[in-house]
């Protein structure tokens, strides 16, 4: 067990900046010699500086692989917290941009394909044409949904809380925003005879060809939850995909069915249809790390995406050119 510290002055004295972004860039590579070259010094040095690291916090930081190295418990504690120091130093320093310009800065999001393909276009784009000195950086969302988060190296996640959703699923170090509730709807192509037709029941649509995601995305559920709640087996599955454009192309033959959330499909050249479903909570939020410090440029994308919740994003249109 390491010993404790005597003193904050110690830690001070012993602890350098230079030597925790050494220690990040060995953890980031997985080995010192990789880290040396990436920091133009010899792997002896590093060697050094980790071995005095280690010597200072009477902790092995790291484990000595043939291939490598990697972080012991200790090293993975000091890693989380060198992550949150080096973090606000660099928001730090874009505040003191911000203090010069208030237009500058950068925004880094993660975001459902769906969303960003459609309605988000709008606030983007006028968040852009207001701050056109603001970087906006947006990455999909992946399959481990807050580890960008969680690593820092995004500001916020913007997605919908998928039912059953539990504030608890997400971890008590992310916050949740909601900023709108939205809602499934059936849709088909504007050219398709279901769109001319002013009834329609969801028995009539049981034999046509739909496109829906995989079984185990809350699209499929929540359409195979309205044919079970009416008695009916799931229709015939053509297409089996979430994406956007795949989606709007093959609606557009005119002849396959699909559902999607009405924020979308307000946003796509599709003709929803006047079918009542189970009335099941599908909110569209904003997801960030708690008792982080955000930059100036995100705390004002994120009060811009609030005001634009606000004006109800599932109906407004969005225009090119």
């Amino acid at each position: 067990m390491p010993r404790k510290l005597d003193s904050d002055s110690q830690i001070g004295r012993r602890l350098s900046l230079r030597d925790l972004h050494l220690f990040f860039t060995v953890v980031q590579h997985g080995s010192m010699a990789k880290a040396a070259a990436q920091l133009g010094i010899s792997q002896p040095n590093v060697s050094e500086v980790i071995a005095d690291l280690e010597h200072a916090l009477a902790a092995r930081l790291f484990d000595r692989r043939p291939r490598g190295v990697e972080p012991t418990l200790y090293g993975k504690a000091l890693l989380k917290r060198t992550r949150v120091v080096f973090d606000e130093l660099r928001q730090g320093v874009r505040e003191i941009e911000f203090l010069s310009d208030p237009a500058v800065g950068e925004v880094r999001i993660r975001c459902s394909e769906a969303a960003m393909a459609t309605f988000l276009l709008r606030p983007m784009q006028e968040f852009w044409e207001a701050y056109p000195k603001v970087v906006l950086r947006v990455d999909e969302l992946p399959v481990d949904l807050y580890s960008g988060l969680r690593e820092r190296t995004h500001d916020l996640n913007l997605t919908w809380c998928v039912a059953p959703f539990s504030r608890d699923d997400v971890g008590n170090d992310v916050n949740v925003e909601f900023l709108f509730d939205d809602q499934l709807v059936i849709v088909a192509g504007l050219q398709s005879r279901w769109a001319r037709r002013r009834k329609v029941d969801l028995a009539e649509l049981q034999s046509e060809p739909w496109i829906l995601g995989s079984t185990n995305t809350a699209n499929y559920a929540y359409i195979a939850d309205a044919f079970r709640a009416h008695g009916l087996a799931m229709p015939k599955i053509a297409l089996e995909t979430l994406s956007v454009p795949l989606r709007a192309h093959f609606l557009l033959t005119g002849r396959l069915i699909g559902a999607m959330s009405k924020s979308v499909a307000s946003q796509s050249p599709v003709k929803i249809l006047p079918i009542k479903l189970p009335v099941r909570p599908w909110p569209f939020a904003i997801f960030t790390l708690k008792d982080r410090t955000l930059s100036p440029a995100a705390d004002r994308f994120i009060a811009h995406l609030r005001k634009f919740a606000r004006s109800g994003p599932a109906n407004r249109p969005i225009t090119h050119g």
